[in-house]
């Protein structure tokens, strides 16, 4: 029988690359990850072992726990996140029921290596346009959500990262970066198997506003507008990050949800 503080993949899956989602807090152990090197997207890894050290930095939202069957390590966790003041549910099932449904699974093999804070670091080239907007919102939803990026003068990124113990991407010479036709978003999308058809949708927006490809789709011409306004409105990089990730949570809900939709003028109104 589920525990009551329990939510199933499908209502998970719901929440996945949404900004307000909860924190999902994979918690299975080292040999676990080991054998099955997969996380569900969007989710951090974290040991049952310390739960009361890294709590406090959940306060204020909510949780999900996963473990591999949705058993004893997701339940114990998810109460101790509760004692301590942080809503919390499990994973009905874990990952082998997440994977039993068909939903999508980060390889994490290529993930870069974390800071000393566990976040990976990425650098680029500074006055971001398209695919380095794209690319940290697309890492933020669903690969490491506590990543940091550094923009910095194009001539010095891989210096900058190869001190600071970054990942350059979106430039020439990086292993993430464009590749024939694709955009470094496609690459991220490819090397971290994440195959959902909102994001490929996305992926051939992204690629027509970034190359010049406007017949790719329709909406990649708005993107590109959208994208060099915000490129004018600020001189701040990250505050143009920050700005981005909303245009960006708005076209991945569209891809996902509101393909059919239309909207017309005017309305219809009763005659009089």
């Amino acid at each position: 029988m589920p525990s009551p503080n329990s939510i199933s993949a499908d209502r998970l899956y719901r929440l996945v690359g949404t900004p307000k989602a909860p924190a999902f807090i994979d918690v299975r152990t080292d040999e676990a990850h080991a054998a099955d090197p997969v996380l569900i997207p969007g989710s951090e890894k974290r040991s049952h072992l310390d739960v009361d050290a890294w709590a406090p930095k959940y306060l204020g939202r909510s949780a999900i726990v996963i473990c591999q069957k949705g058993q004893k390590l997701s339940e114990g966790v998810a109460a101790w996140l509760r004692l301590l003041g942080v809503p919390a549910d499990g994973l009905e099932g874990g990952i082998d029921a997440w994977r039993t449904a068909g939903l999508p699974l980060l390889q994490t093999a290529k993930l870069p290596p974390r800071d000393r804070q566990g976040r990976t670091v990425w650098v680029t080239r500074s006055r971001p346009k398209i695919d380095r907007i794209a690319c940290p919102w697309l890492i933020r939803r669903f690969i490491d959500p506590a990543a940091a990026f550094l923009f910095v003068a194009p001539a010095e990124v891989a210096a900058v990262a190869e001190r600071f113990g970054g990942t350059p991407f979106d430039i020439d010479g990086a292993f993430w970066s464009h590749r024939g036709d694709l955009c470094s978003f496609d690459v991220l999308l490819d090397e971290f198997g994440l195959d959902l058809p909102p994001l490929r949708r996305l992926a051939l927006i992204v690629r027509g506003a970034d190359t010049a490809r406007l017949d790719l789709a329709p909406e990649a011409a708005g993107l590109l507008a959208a994208s060099l306004g915000l490129s004018r409105m600020f001189a701040d990089d990250l505050e143009q990050l920050e700005a981005g990730m909303l245009l960006y949570d708005a076209f991945y809900r569209w891809a996902r949800d509101a393909t059919d939709e239309t909207h017309n003028w005017p309305a219809h109104t009763p005659k009089r």
